[in-house]
């Protein structure tokens, strides 16, 4: 989660941008232009989510059934899962350093939460990202406390910036246990006793750290030698294990980071760079109203977007197999961090509009990577509520229900994924996103609407009578509803997003 309420964004030069293919005719300022004929390129895009792990979604947390018996009907690939700092006992699984034959392992307060996400995922692949590494593995001036309630949140518990065992065998063994925990039963600890789990969970991929500009202030060569190390010692638990790496809150800020790392010669012969991945939170500022937010979200949007092309500029120089994943996508709104900082503050609601607002975010996201061939766009994130970020919550804190930015990573999954075909398209109203694609179940297009107001958008004539599955203020926490294009046109509510299906 970032918890800084800043984005940095980089200028860059002309070339970096990505040109899209010029549009055969003039389009008006509502009519929306679809040449079917003329394929743009084929999407390599899995829109998903991540779970980040919190007293609410523990097993007996009133948000625990219905968060994920909703993310069980997602039925998503490339779930990330994030056991993390705020709550050590929920994160951490050997909170105390092993001495005279004894250990402190125990999973009694993680291992509940991990099952019943398993289970939600069943038959999908899923992420593992233990960011936390325990606290007592690195040079402090005196031992890192932590609250004996597991539910108990602390910002305090990630300390120290060199590890105590400077050849990194110690936290690798931690990690390679971790995963024999999970994927082979249980694990011997470092006195030779046998510790049974009874998980034999098929993980496909393991994310190394997380926001490593934010903690620990990770330097490129020391978090590439990291990555080798444990990556190895995990590949002795289990060879298929693919590794997702980096993770930065703010990728603009550090492209140093990519470019050391994606240079195969800053690593160890032989070691496979599967995945990076890095973050962006749209912040509004704190005197800003949802009124300012229609344009600052975007307009930030497209700051990162410029990032993006950066990266794969370094990427696709260096280490062009290489996936990315943007694993947390997503805005946070001031009143979050005043919570988090000023104890006793009671941070003011969202808005009802802002859920849409923030669904739109993602739905225009969805477009713009899927156009720069990003393999993977991950919602940020399941469940949130006052103290942990509500306004990043694709949950209804309240309620339990689904809120909509649920719904629009629901209405994108069940209808687009990887194998369309982006077809070229055009609008030049500049508060409309719109792309066309050709799917295995048909023509569709996902169009959204960025401001709050009502806008009308002209479709081709060959759309008249088509379906459309839309999420907006009308739809509320509820699944999207459908209607029929009449007259090739379509009116959108604000901040609607919506789906049209040629017949």
């Amino acid at each position: 989660m970032n918890k800084s309420m800043k984005y940095l964004f980089v200028a860059l030069g002309a070339g970096l941008l990505v040109c899209q293919p010029a549009l055969s005719q003039a389009v008006s300022l509502d009519e929306v232009k679809i040449d079917w004929a003329k394929s743009v390129m084929v999407s390599k895009s899995t829109p998903t989510l991540q779970v980040v792990v919190n007293p609410g979604i523990a097993r007996g947390g009133k948000l625990n059934k219905p968060a994920f018996s909703a993310l069980h009907s997602l039925g998503a690939d490339y779930v990330r899962y994030v056991p993390w700092l705020p709550y050590p006992k929920q994160a951490v699984a050997e909170l105390k350093e092993p001495t005279d034959g004894k250990t402190s392992w125990d999973f009694s307060h993680i291992d509940p939460t991990l099952d019943d996400f398993m289970k939600a995922t069943e038959g999908h692949s899923v992420i593992l990202n233990f960011s936390t590494i325990p606290a007592w593995m690195y040079k402090t001036d005196k031992p890192v406390t932590y609250p004996d309630d597991p539910n108990q949140v602390t910002w305090n518990y990630t300390q120290g910036t060199d590890l105590r065992d400077p050849s990194m065998k110690e936290v690798a063994d931690y990690y390679a246990r971790l995963l024999s925990w999970y994927t082979k039963g249980g694990f011997t600890d470092e006195y030779g006793k046998h510790w049974e789990s009874g998980h034999h969970y098929k993980i496909a991929y393991w994310e190394l750290l997380n926001e490593i500009d934010f903690e620990h202030h990770w330097k490129p060569s020391e978090y590439a030698r990291f990555y080798d190390i444990v990556s190895t010692a995990m590949r002795k638990v289990d060879p298929d294990l693919k590794f997702m790496a980096i993770a930065e809150a703010i990728p603009g800020n550090n492209p140093d980071m990519f470019e050391y790392f994606l240079n195969p010669a800053h690593h160890q012969a032989g070691i496979p760079l599967d995945f990076i991945t890095y973050h962006f939170y749209a912040t509004p500022t704190p005197d800003q109203t949802i009124h300012e937010w229609q344009y600052t979200f975007f307009d930030q949007a497209s700051g990162f977007l410029n990032t993006v092309r950066y990266i794969d500029e370094i990427k696709n120089h260096y280490s062009p197999s290489t996936k990315s994943d943007l694993d947390e996508l997503g805005v946070i709104l001031t009143e979050d961090e005043k919570e988090n900082s000023h104890p006793g503050y009671v941070a003011k609601p969202e808005p009802a509009a802002y859920w849409n607002l923030a669904g739109a975010l993602y739905a225009h996201l969805y477009i713009e990577l899927s156009k720069l061939g990003i393999d993977v766009i991950g919602e940020s994130q399941l469940v949130g509520y006052p103290s942990q970020f509500p306004s990043v919550s694709m949950i209804n804190y309240n309620t339990g229900a689904p809120n909509a930015r649920f719904w629009v990573l629901k209405l994108l999954k069940d209808n687009l994924g990887p194998g369309d075909q982006l077809v070229e398209t055009g609008v030049s109203n500049p508060g409309i996103s719109a792309q066309a694609y050709q799917t295995s179940h048909g023509k569709m297009l996902l169009v959204l609407n960025k401001r709050e107001r009502e806008q009308k958008i002209s479709l081709p004539a060959d759309a008249e009578g088509a379906n459309v599955s839309f999420v907006a203020p009308s739809t509320g926490d509820h699944a999207p509803a459908s209607s029929t294009v009449a007259e090739h046109s379509l009116m959108l509510q604000p901040f609607e997003v919506a789906i049209v299906r040629w017949k």
